[in-house]
């Protein structure tokens, strides 16, 4: 059907330039919110009536005729109807339906694919500080990350997934002086402990195997401990390729490989922070203020100038994010998408004022940002906040390890990222249709039950006559499948990965609801064919959108 309906696209813009140059631009469809409406609906008479200084019902009328007479229109359409002010409600023809059913079975995981062009993105996600485990904010993060990036890459785009993180700081030398702490003996609660130090167990599990001069190996590095507790370099980058090694195990528990680590620090010893500095100076967008340097971002929409370098010395964090982003611009990227959690809202002006004031090309509005907020987790009908592991908060592998990947990505991308999420642990393990993620999977193992139960091959099933398909429960789900290519297209316009989730349960249930109206393996066998045909088109679609999300189409349950 996604043939079809472009079908009718072509002759619907066709005779709206007709009707007045340049009104092409109007042309779409959209799905009635009834079904009894029919199957596409057309607002643009209403639309053009303004600009035309017409009756927009005269005007529907008009446009009506104009398609009737269209030939894409006769071949596919079964009636038109002129309905309130001007809609224009389409009821297709059962073969235009059907149409859907014979496409999703020859192009399979290609399905409403955009073949890969030459735009590139670059989708910047997780970048966790290697000072403890990856949590659960993490998680949603990690989630929204890959299935934003797999929904690009379903539109054709070049996408490229980088972990960005800091290895110099505060936060690290308060890691590697508790990880000291512990190999000297010392542990939370002693005379002498700082109130900053982390307290999880993993610092002890740190320093046990810097004790014993272990080699740690992550995505990105790889060192072995000396075990000199005075060694505070050496217990600095075993603590830190160590904890880069629990994170990688995380990630590779939650399916999720990067094509890039970028270290903050590489941003300072390559000279970019500095050289980044000088440019906003010479440009003339910063100013000396009671011993301070500023940036003029006030010059760029924000509501106050910011401090690039303190009195004290040392620059304010936006700085190496200004010179990360116009790496990002200098290694080819002319969309980046930035995941991060609602704390950095702040930063976003100041980034983009800095980035302008930089006057290096970049338009005004880049980076794109996806803000996600934190998620609270619950379990036997209370809130879980602390992680023995960690010491203050629960882990993404705690998460996983309560439920499952498959359970723990779902459910994460099933709203929108910036409302408040409860995770119900208890919920993501029920075996029921209360369960979300387990709904949509059952849906697909019943399918891959029943082809298994019939025992063909179905790549047979392309070619079958489908016109058996013509009950109202066979329709309905094939409108169901038709939606999939321009949710997905919206889903990744918008960044909205829960969009597939919505998408999978209501196809989900369209199928299931299919299933108990019909049978299908019957005696008559074109019909059993037909019903096959369609059941195993819904399996493929299903599988499709749960690999956009990065969950698995299981073929037993």
């Amino acid at each position: 059907m996604p043939s079809v309906k472009q079908d009718l696209l072509a002759a619907l813009t066709g005779e709206l330039e007709k009707l007045s140059p340049g009104a092409g631009d109007k042309a779409a469809f959209e799905s009635p919110k009834q079904a009894a409406h029919g199957d596409l609906a057309c607002t643009a008479a209403m639309q053009l009536a303004k600009p035309l200084k017409a009756n927009p019902r005269a005007l529907g009328e008009q446009l009506k005729t104009a398609l009737e007479a269209a030939p894409a229109f006769q071949h596919w359409v079964d009636a038109i109807e002129l309905a309130g002010p001007g809609f224009l409600n389409i009821r297709l023809k059962p073969a235009a339906k059907q149409q859907v059913v014979r496409e999703v079975l020859q192009q399979k995981e290609l399905f409403a694919q955009i073949p890969v062009g030459p735009d590139r993105v670059l989708v910047e996600f997780v970048s966790a500080n290697p000072t403890g485990p990856l949590h659960v904010g993490h998680g949603r993060q990690a989630a929204l990350g890959d299935a934003i990036c797999n929904l690009l890459a379903t539109q054709g785009w070049q996408v490229h997934r980088e972990f960005y993180y800091n290895d110099a700081g505060v936060q690290i030398e308060t890691l590697t002086q508790s990880t000291q702490l512990r190999a000297k003996g010392l542990k939370p609660g002693d005379a002498g402990w700082p109130e900053a130090a982390y307290n999880g167990d993993y610092i002890q599990d740190i320093a046990n195997d810097f004790l014993a001069k272990k080699t740690v190996k992550a995505d990105d590095r790889e060192f072995t401990a000396n075990g000199d507790v005075e060694d505070t370099d050496n217990i600095r980058q075993f603590a830190v390729a160590y904890l880069r090694n629990e994170q990688d195990k995380d990630l590779q528990a939650f399916r999720l490989k990067f094509d890039e680590y970028y270290l903050e620090s590489s941003l300072y010893t390559s000279g970019r922070v500095e050289n980044t500095v000088q440019r906003l100076i010479a440009n003339g967008h910063t100013y000396e203020q009671d011993g301070a340097l500023w940036l003029k971002s006030t010059d760029y929409g924000d509501d106050k100038d910011r401090v690039m370098r303190k009195q004290g010395g040392g620059y304010t964090y936006f700085v190496p994010d200004v010179a990360y982003h116009i790496s990002k611009w200098e290694r080819g990227y002319p969309k980046v998408i930035n995941i991060q959690g609602t704390d950095h809202h702040g930063t976003i002006a100041r980034v983009r004022a800095g980035l302008q004031a930089a006057d290096v090309g970049i338009p005004q509005g880049y980076p794109d940002y996806v803000l996600h907020t934190m998620v609270r987790v619950v379990r036997g009908g209370e809130e879980v906040k602390i992680s023995k592991r960690a010491g203050s908060y629960v882990t993404l592998r705690d998460l996983i390890e309560w439920t499952s990947a498959d359970a723990v990505r779902f459910f994460l991308l099933s709203r929108k990222p910036d409302t408040e999420y409860t995770f119900d642990v208890d919920l993501a393990v029920q075996k029921n249709n209360d369960n979300p993620v387990y709904y949509v999977q059952y849906a697909h193992a019943r399918i891959c039950s029943v082809l298994e139960a019939w025992g063909g091959e179905v790549a047979s099933l392309v070619d079958v006559d489908l016109s058996p398909l013509d009950s109202p429960a066979a329709q309905a789900l094939m409108l169901q499948l038709a939606k999939y290519p321009d949710m997905l297209a919206a889903a990744a316009q918008d960044f909205a990965p829960h969009d597939v989730t919505f998408y999978l349960r209501d196809l989900a249930a369209s199928y299931h609801s299919y299933y108990d109206a019909e049978r299908i393996l019957v005696d008559d066998e074109p019909v059993k064919l037909a019903r096959l045909a369609l059941v195993a088109a819904t399996a493929q679609v299903l599988h499709n959108g749960l690999l956009v999300l990065g969950v698995s189409a299981p073929t037993k349950m």
